[in-house]
């Protein structure tokens, strides 16, 4: 349970039933990426391997309690020749707390472009534990110790001419086995990793309720987990105690191999 293998390794109840437990926490509710890391590998096992996941859109419904394990029921919605689609739903104390769709597609050849991907330092140039983001490092180390994670610093300035936007460099430590399909749900786990902060960028010191909402995520080439990933966050909006927050994951050589949207809750503390 202490690595990512483990934490990601459901348990097979019956046919198109899971189960996953959360590792020891101090955070109060199950982290998001975890229950979308979770539900994605249950979904996956009930898939014939020949398919590999290109999108996912998730709700987050209930905050989990993580003393108690979440229950994953996959409902088998479409097997074609090109794509198949699945649906599940993370259970606990008999309500729904998550529900995932998810559509896999067959390899097939096509027309290709992508976005470049933006000038920043490479991650040996960055430091883990930048004085100003001592507190937020601190609660990655303690949560997260198998990722490391390397900020790229914003621009200059506060308040809301400040752009919306941060990056990171990431990387899960420990070396993991070659199945795609494990590094599809590890990145699925962190690409919950700071993607709400892009949203209060431009209001520092902001005192707020947060919450992930939900989650969409597009998967465009193959990567590894374990590999330096670039990930450009930005907020084109917030409006109504909402932020909307959208993200572009780069491998070291450029490739665009995911792109991840998110809707937040931002409630001003009152």
């Amino acid at each position: 349970m202490t690595t990512l293998e483990g934490l990601l390794d459901v348990e097979r109840l019956e046919v198109d039933l899971f189960r996953g437990a959360s590792p020891p926490t101090r955070l109060q509710h199950i982290f998001g990426g975890q229950v979308a890391g979770q539900a994605l590998v249950a979904t996956s096992r009930t898939v014939d391997p020949a398919y590999a996941v290109h999108s996912l859109h998730g709700y987050f419904l209930r905050a989990g309690q993580p003393e108690v394990p979440v229950v994953y029921r996959v409902e088998r919605i479409r097997d074609g020749r090109s794509f198949v689609t699945r649906r599940v739903t993370g259970i606990q104390h008999g309500k729904a707390i998550f529900m995932l769709s998810a559509s896999f597609q067959v390899h097939e050849e096509g027309l290709e472009h992508q976005e470049p991907m933006p000038v920043v330092p490479p991650p040996e140039d960055l430091v883990e534990v930048h004085p100003t983001r001592a507190a937020m490092v601190e609660l990655h180390r303690l949560e997260w110790p198998g990722w490391d994670l390397r900020d790229v610093l914003p621009p200059d300035g506060e308040g809301p001419d400040r752009p919306a936007r941060q990056q990171l460099w990431m990387r899960y430590r420990e070396g993991l086995p070659d199945d795609p399909v494990l590094h599809v749900c590890a990145l699925a786990y962190a690409s919950d990793l700071r993607l709400l902060g892009a949203s209060l960028v431009p209001h520092p010191g902001a005192a707020v309720q947060t919450a992930s909402l939900d989650h969409a995520m597009w998967f465009q080439r193959p990567f590894r987990a374990d590999d330096w990933l670039l990930y450009d966050q930005t907020s084109p909006s917030a409006v109504g105690a909402r932020g909307l927050t959208q993200g572009r994951i780069f491998d070291r050589a450029g490739n665009l191999v995911a792109a991840v949207m998110q809707e937040v809750l931002i409630r001003p503390l009152r």
